[in-house]
């Protein structure tokens, strides 16, 4: 079971529609998920997605990431990760605490909620 709801959100067919697709470079995927993805697990455990990293073979070094799960948690992981991408100090502080937070714990609904923070994020052109 998960906190977001009674059922377990992996058999919700709703959480799979429109996955969430996008690239990152290659320095914060690490910085992220670890070397080796060794956060990756759980990361995905305790925001009740499944993450899927996918390294592209560009002249930056990009990640294609892939998100499914409920609405919430994927919007709740973009914004940790624009927060950490971000050139803004407050908001790469926000983001360290937030992926302290998210690899230590399962997010809960109140987190999920009330944790939105607009960042601003240079995402590299293609």
């Amino acid at each position: 079971m998960s906190t977001l709801g009674k059922k377990a959100w992996w058999t919700l067919p709703e959480n799979f529609h429109s996955p969430l697709v996008f690239y990152m470079e290659e320095d914060l995927e690490k910085h992220i998920f670890g070397q080796g993805d060794k956060y990756l697990h759980s990361i995905e455990v305790h925001s009740h997605t499944l993450i899927q990293l996918e390294p592209w073979f560009t002249a930056t070094g990009q990640t294609r990431v892939i998100v499914v799960g409920p609405p919430r948690a994927r919007k709740w992981l973009l914004s940790m990760i624009r927060s950490l991408g971000s050139r803004d100090s407050f908001c790469q502080d926000q983001g360290l605490e937030m992926l302290r937070r998210v690899r230590s714990q399962p997010l809960t609904n109140q987190e999920l909620h009330h944790h939105q923070i607009p960042c601003a994020y240079h995402w590299p052109s293609e």
